[in-house]
């Protein structure tokens, strides 16, 4: 039970993260998507430039999943690799990326986990270079009063599920997601205060295993 419980845990930490897929095993293929048009294109390409630019930015989040819980925190990015995402109490996760590794721990289960980063959602937004036309498959632009959104999938068809970026106008910004995954269960994550920072303290991406090491008897 705890392992289905830790494993559901990352999962949505991990979706926290932007997602296009989860981080798990293949899925069946999806649907070829129809072409977008020119003016949702130069929407896309305003995101792209949008996400580009922000190469240290801070803010806040919150996270609900398909069951109505609601987890809290702070956000942290420097880009390109890392990334914070410090879950408020009575949370104990926090996912960390260093630049080479995304790190879930939970103090609440006493797990400390490490996933690659390029294995990881989270590759797509700290990537030094942000692609929206390569391994990613832009499905649908949708227009609102104050902005807009993108929904995209695995554009190799390896993985099934998708997000939606949403952004706002007047300041552009980035105001939320959602990850559906491949059985069809939502997270949804909403950012407010998020701004452009600079000289971030390089420690906020490091995370080290709390446990205590277990000594092993000498041979």
């Amino acid at each position: 039970m705890k392992s289905s419980i830790t494993t559901r845990r990352h999962l949505l930490a991990l979706a926290a993260c932007v997602a296009v897929a989860g981080p798990l095993g293949a899925q069946a293929a999806a649907a070829p998507a129809p072409a977008i048009s020119a003016e949702d294109q130069a929407l896309v390409d305003k995101a792209v430039a949008y996400l580009q630019g922000l190469a240290e930015a801070k803010g806040h989040f919150a996270q609900s999943d398909g069951r109505g819980a609601i987890s809290q925190g702070e956000l942290f990015l420097k880009r390109p690799g890392k990334a914070r995402f410090a879950y408020a109490p009575p949370s104990g996760l926090t996912v960390v990326s260093d630049g080479g590794r995304v790190i879930v721990s939970d103090t609440r289960l006493n797990t400390f986990t490490a996933y690659p980063l390029g294995a990881t959602p989270l590759s797509l937004f700290l990537a030094k270079t942000i692609r929206l036309d390569k391994g990613v498959q832009v499905t649908r632009v949708a227009r609102a009063a104050d902005g807009f959104s993108i929904t995209a999938r695995d554009g190799t068809k390896a993985t099934a599920g998708q997000i939606v970026l949403t952004f706002t106008d007047n300041p552009m910004s980035l105001a939320a997601w959602s990850v559906t995954d491949a059985q069809g269960r939502t997270t949804q994550v909403r950012i407010t205060g998020l701004s452009r920072t600079s000289g971030l303290d390089p420690a906020l991406f490091v995370l080290k295993d709390p446990r205590p090491k277990i000594a092993r008897p000498l041979m």
